[in-house]
């Protein structure tokens, strides 16, 4: 395998040149196995995911920002840009499998089928949940009417109570 310096993408050994990169740039053969490559590239609360599920795979990461982009951690109080995950070269499979066991990496060449069965299913139940208009009113307005009720009485009762009590000392 061969990896890219300036993007740290790997590239099988037919290649000769990174296909990542806006420059072609020479690929080097990964000589050492704590070489960091790239496994994602994530933001947000995207990276804290993809680490934490690294992390208790045991799998150490580190995140990179990207070049060129202008973090909006000063206007926003967060950063919001892409950065590159990266990982060391002899636990990148295992983390490319934990990525996709996530969600976080879709793999190559694999569709995602939707079973009709359980379109209908979800569908019909759908159906069963939704109120019409004229229902969905009146039920707003007598949880209104109930939530005034007991106010009403909470107030009432501690009125009561608190008069109950004074008459003891009076």
């Amino acid at each position: 395998m061969k990896y890219c310096k300036k993007c740290k993408h790997i590239h099988d050994d037919k290649f000769d040149v990174c296909t990542e990169c806006r420059k072609p740039q020479p690929l080097y053969p990964i000589e050492d196995e704590n070489t960091p490559v790239f496994l994602n590239a994530a933001s947000g609360f995207e990276i804290r995911r993809i680490q934490a599920a690294l992390e208790s795979g045991g799998i150490p990461s580190d995140c990179v920002a990207r070049k060129n982009n202008i973090s909006a951690d000063a206007v926003t109080g967060r950063d919001l840009n892409d950065k590159d995950i990266l990982v060391p070269y002899a636990a990148y499979r295992e983390a490319y499998d934990i990525c996709v066991g996530i969600g976080a990496i879709k793999p190559e060449g694999e569709e995602i089928t939707v079973d009709e069965a359980d379109v209908e299913r979800v569908a019909e139940g759908e159906e069963e949940v939704m109120m019409s208009p004229a229902k969905r009113t009146t039920v707003k307005i007598l949880s209104a009417i109930l939530i005034i009720i007991l106010f009403c009485l909470v107030i009432w009762g501690t009125d009561f109570l608190t008069g109950f009590l004074t008459g003891f000392f009076k």
